[in-house]
């Protein structure tokens, strides 16, 4: 599970409020750029530009300088859309889709992201990074995720018109909400509406 970077990622609500989301981990980052069959409307990543931009606002530290090709996006898609079934079944205690593993599995057994240290002591991508390399690396980071110690602490927004997925990390494990500042501050003023209305 990649800790690069801890501050997670920006998105924005259906009335276009931006909030901070941290999914707590970089395969789970890959689902907030659309999914299979209903999340097919929140679809990103149509061309190359558009994976190279989800690099950029990932926790990838530093950015690769990645040159990736239509072909690649399409398998970062296909990657997501399996990983996404495999992480929806597993929030909800259900097996694991095969075919789906497999495509997770395929990907991660390709080379990822290669860490390399500069002449002056920074982190940088050794060669020239690709499409490829990156969902390798997020399917390594899948495998890390499901079969690690947080695998029990995937899931699901607890908001019921939200699908955001993340681990928790946290030290007590009972987060709730995908953000505080989005779903759990949704939570607490209809709370408060409903108090508010039987006290009246």
């Amino acid at each position: 599970m990649d800790s690069s970077a801890t501050t997670g990622l920006t998105l924005h609500s259906p009335t276009g409020v931006a909030y901070r989301f941290d999914p707590g981990a970089l395969c789970l980052e890959l689902l907030t750029t659309g999914g299979p069959g209903p999340y097919r409307r929140y679809e990103v990543l149509y061309e190359p530009a558009d994976l190279v931009a989800w690099a950029d606002r990932s926790r990838l530290t530093p950015t690769p300088a990645l040159k990736t090709t239509e072909a690649e996006v399409a398998d970062t898609r296909r990657l997501r859309d399996a990983l996404f079934r495999v992480v929806v079944a597993h929030t909800r205690g259900e097996p694991h889709p095969p075919g789906d593993l497999e495509v997770i599995n395929e990907a991660a057994a390709r080379p990822a992201l290669a860490p390399a240290i500069t002449p002056t002591g920074k982190r940088q991508w050794a060669g020239t990074p690709s499409g490829t390399h990156l969902t390798a690396t997020v399917a390594r980071d899948a495998v890390e995720l499901l079969t690690g110690p947080f695998a029990h602490r995937i899931r699901t927004c607890a908001a019921e018109d939200c699908h955001l997925v993340y681990v928790d990390t946290s030290r007590p494990g009972r987060r709730r909400w995908c953000s505080m500042e989005h779903c759990g501050n949704r939570h607490k003023v209809r709370a408060l509406r409903a108090r508010h209305s039987e006290e009246g």
